[in-house]
């Protein structure tokens, strides 16, 4: 079975190149603009998080915040566009110091629950059922500070409220192991699937794997996919690649390595993703050296690339790996691969 693959990106993936050690380097573009970018680019899904789609959320009523998102959805269907999936950006917020759903306050916790409940209408409105939990800061930095049942229940209380408050949303938890707290709570795949189970509905309980999530946990980015498709739990993918075990550099995918990055296309494609309407994200950064005018190539090449890796992953002869597999004559099938790559 062939997967189906249409892609998305997200506004944050064109951006000004500020770092923590140094200032903008490129002008921002107006959002509008990177809408327009999206089709040139062969795009056809936005990513959003719920401030992207209605900027300074925390000062507007919910009849304000359900009037610009539904005139947000009118002006990505003027450009041919489709929301994919709508996430609850908590981590700027000075509520979410001390993490949202896992804060020692419980007037930060309501905060965050109250947010999350924002995010689910702008969803609505803009007419996706994905709602994507990046657990940016529930964590820690002092492994004393939190108490790591509590912190999961509290977690697995608030995907109960969320699915409670719409019987139409699934969420898609983005497990990460580390950054931008020391200590991250469900820093896998497999802890995301697993909080499911701690649900009345763990039908509506999937994930998201990112390729640099999965490298900074010293994982196989594939295998990873390979285990949440098994378990029918893979919603949707954010590609990109990674220097080494280090902060998230969100690289152009397949930047680094190729092979991991086929790995990636090759069991999305055997195993039919996108089939089932999932998307293919890309969550990638530009350069911060990379000069204005040009900085939107990561975005076209890594779409490009993975393309590329698909037309090569589909030329090899499934017999001869079949074949070589059963020889257990693994040098001939590691060469028959790395030929075919480099042929390419």
């Amino acid at each position: 079975m062939q997967g189906t693959f249409r892609f998305s990106f997200g506004p944050w993936n064109i951006h000004e190149g500020a770092d923590p050690f140094g200032p903008e380097v490129r002008c921002t573009i107006p959002f509008n603009k990177k809408l327009e970018a999206y089709k040139k680019l062969g795009f056809d899904g936005v990513q959003f998080h719920d401030d992207d789609a209605v900027p300074n959320l925390n000062e507007k009523s919910c009849a304000q915040i359900a009037s610009e998102a539904t005139a947000l959805k009118k002006t990505l269907t003027d450009h041919g566009l489709t929301a994919e999936f709508v996430a609850p950006r908590m981590w700027f917020d000075p509520h979410t110091i001390d993490g949202g759903y896992t804060s020692n306050s419980a007037e930060c916790r309501q905060y965050a629950l109250d947010r999350t409940k924002r995010t689910i209408d702008i969803a609505n409105a803009l007419g996706t059922r994905n709602i994507v939990l990046w657990l940016a800061r529930e964590g820690t930095y002092i492994r004393e500070a939190k108490d790591p049942v509590l912190a999961t229940e509290r977690i697995a209380e608030a995907i109960q409220m969320m699915l409670d408050y719409d019987r139409n949303i699934r969420v898609m938890i983005e497990s990460k192991p580390n950054e931008p707290v020391d200590h991250a709570y469900i820093p896998t795949i497999g802890h995301a699937i697993a909080m499911g189970l701690m649900t009345s509905d763990p039908s509506r309980v999937g994930c998201l794997i990112e390729t640099a999530h999965a490298l900074l946990a010293n994982l196989a980015p594939s295998d990873e996919m390979g285990f949440a498709m098994a378990h029918k739990k893979l919603w949707s993918v954010h590609l990109n690649d990674q220097n080494g075990l280090k902060f998230d550099q969100d690289l152009t995918f397949g930047a680094v390595d190729p092979r991991r990055a086929m790995n990636q296309v090759r069991v999305l494609d055997k195993h039919g993703f996108g089939n089932n309407g999932e998307w293919v994200g890309l969550d990638v950064k530009v350069m911060r050296t990379q000069k204005e005018g040009a900085d939107l190539k990561h975005l076209e090449y890594s779409r490009k690339i993975f393309l590329r890796l698909l037309e090569i992953s589909r030329s090899l002869d499934d017999s001869v790996i079949d074949g070589l597999t059963s020889e257990r004559d693994y040098e001939e099938l590691n060469y028959y691969i790395l030929n075919a790559m480099l042929k390419g």
